[in-house]
């Protein structure tokens, strides 16, 4: 509790935003020490490592753009680490060993641990929710890259396909959301393009514990489209893949999609296969080997899968929208969407459609054969 309440004094003293009933001080990598896993921002906010690292390894901050770079949320910052960045260079992560080391033994103070819990929240967000089932939260809350265009044209479609279908959909960008109070009031969740760690320790339990007893879940392509991420649930178990790259140069390309589970629900109405032009991410391990039901796969054939400095990213089997069970939740990701028109292609509509409803259904999951 003393620790507690030092860090709530030392807020106020810095003049803590008047919207903070009370800091928030449960983030996940609040006591963290500093390191080459460490999410960039946080170092940049610490004088003692961003000199550091600027001395030591200044020319991996050039990899980059500046505005990469900022310290304010939402930031790409947030969602790199100084390993990542020294791999997308093609740098081995041993060469920052005596980094790694010279950054651990710099203190983590309370003016770190606010720092590192401000791009997170509390707040309770008041919820009108419309007459309709089932009962939708669209949640948007970025602390790593938005895209803007790609985020309202999500929200523009599904706020469409709610009014459509007779849904009840609300939309908020607060983390405080994820409580149970809140969350019990819908029957699915949507992640239109979450990107950053967004959620703090008792939210991430409360999400993972409304999934698990029976709630839904629907993520939309940069919701497992981060560079590097500090909730493995969420990537290894929920998501069930991590994000390798997506080609370069050219960045969207025109590649078919197939259909790969024509009995699953998901699929119903879709055409066996279409083309679309999208920004297509690649994996570092296939969603098949952790029990996903894949709904459809790109045909590499079709496409440039090469990435930043040549990087392959070719899969072979290629999943590009997948369902499992969640305990007795069901939740679906489709890595499709960065393009603001893919969310008026006819054969994404329905298949965001028939994951709304698939996920909304209040029956227990029931776990499909692997395929």
């Amino acid at each position: 509790m003393r620790g507690i309440r030092a860090l709530i004094a030392i807020a106020l003293l810095v003049g803590a935003p008047a919207a903070w009933a009370a800091p928030v001080i449960d983030c996940p990598m609040r006591d963290a020490p500093f390191s080459i896993q460490s999410p960039i921002v946080d170092i940049l906010l610490n004088t003692d490592a961003k000199a550091l690292v600027e001395t030591q390894a200044g020319d991996l901050l050039k990899t980059l753009p500046p505005r990469f770079f900022s310290t304010t949320a939402p930031t790409f910052a947030a969602i790199l680490t100084m390993e990542k960045l020294a791999a997308m260079k093609g740098t081995g992560a041993t060469d920052l060993s005596a980094l790694d080391a010279a950054l651990r033994k710099i203190p983590v103070t309370p003016g770190d641990r606010i720092a590192r819990c401000a791009r997170y929240d509390n707040d309770r967000p008041a919820l009108t929710l419309p007459a309709g089932r089932p009962r939708l939260l669209l949640f948007e809350k970025m602390t790593g890259f938005r895209d803007g265009p790609s985020v309202d044209a999500a929200r523009a479609a599904f706020q469409a396909m709610a009014k459509r279908n007779g849904w009840a959909l609300v939309v908020t960008d607060k983390g405080g959301a994820m409580r149970p109070s809140v969350l019990r009031r819908f029957d699915a969740v949507i992640w239109n393009n979450v990107s950053g760690d967004v959620l703090t320790l008792s939210q991430r339990k409360a999400f993972r514990a409304y999934l698990e007893s029976g709630g839904g879940f629907i993520g939309v392509h940069g919701s497992a489209g981060d560079p590097a991420t500090f909730w493995n649930w969420y990537v290894d178990n929920l998501i069930g893949a991590r994000f390798a790259g997506h080609p370069m140069n050219p960045q969207f390309q025109d590649a078919r999609i197939a259909l790969s589970d024509a009995k699953s629900p998901l699929a119903s109405g879709l055409p066996s296969e279409w083309v679309m032009n999208d920004e297509w991410y690649s994996f570092t391990a296939n969603p098949r080997a952790t029990g996903a039901d894949i709904i459809a796969t790109l045909d590499e054939s079709t496409y440039s899968p090469v990435g930043m400095d040549g990087m392959q990213l070719r899969m072979g089997d290629h999943p590009i929208a997948w369902s499992r069970c969640v305990g007795k939740g069901r939740m679906f990701y489709s890595a499709i969407g960065h393009r603001p028109e893919t969310y008026g292609a006819a054969p994404y509509v329905r298949m965001l459609e028939n994951a709304i409803r698939w996920t909304g259904t209040k029956s227990a999951c029931q776990t499909r054969p692997v395929r």
